[in-house]
């Protein structure tokens, strides 16, 4: 069956888009949602008249992802995560880490859109990420993956003795106590 698409939908096309689809796609999705309407003379007719308004918002919508492209591609992220001593991380750097991180710089892109070479960064080093952005543009996005310091750990404990030796302190104060208090109390 032959639509005209009502709007964007991401898997078949953009509004004002003709398109081939099946019958039942239509009746019982594209349809009753009205995202598409039949092609015939008067929707053919219908799309005519709003062509003009169809490209300038496609237009606008290209010049936006052209300015996008350009500030994620002049973006150089930094990430700092838990790793072992030879490099590898105890997660993993995955396209929501990166939506969270992009976030923070006021970027809101979807995570569908991300993709990672190989799924996931798994280890330290530098690397690059691709955004699909509208149409077939893409941006390219280099992000640093530190590892996350471990001498800060060894900091927060150096000041306070290990649990083991302050539960064994804990218990030799309560033994004391407990022979001060039985030794003030009369014996009959």
């Amino acid at each position: 069956m032959k639509v005209i698409l009502n709007a964007d939908i991401k898997s078949l096309g953009e509004e004002g888009d003709v398109k081939n689809v099946a019958n039942g796609y239509y009746r019982n999705f594209l349809g009753p949602r009205r995202l598409a309407v039949p092609y015939n003379e008067v929707t053919v007719a219908l799309f005519e008249a709003r062509k003009a308004e169809i490209e300038a918002r496609k237009e606008q919508k290209r010049r936006d992802s052209a300015s996008l492209k350009e500030k994620l591609e002049a973006l150089a992220l930094e990430i700092t995560v838990p790793a072992g001593k030879t490099g590898k991380l105890f997660g993993a750097v995955s396209a929501q880490t990166i939506v969270d991180l992009l976030a923070k710089h006021g970027f809101e892109i979807e995570r569908k859109r991300i993709e990672i070479p190989g799924v996931a960064i798994k280890s330290v080093g530098n690397y690059h990420f691709t955004v699909r952005l509208y149409e077939a543009q893409t941006a390219e996005v280099k992000i640093a993956v530190h590892a996350q310091q471990e001498e800060s750990a060894e900091k927060e404990t150096k000041g306070r003795k290990p649990r083991s030796e302050q539960a064994q302190k804990d218990v030799q104060e309560a033994a004391q106590e407990e022979v001060v208090s039985e030794s003030e109390t009369p014996s009959e």
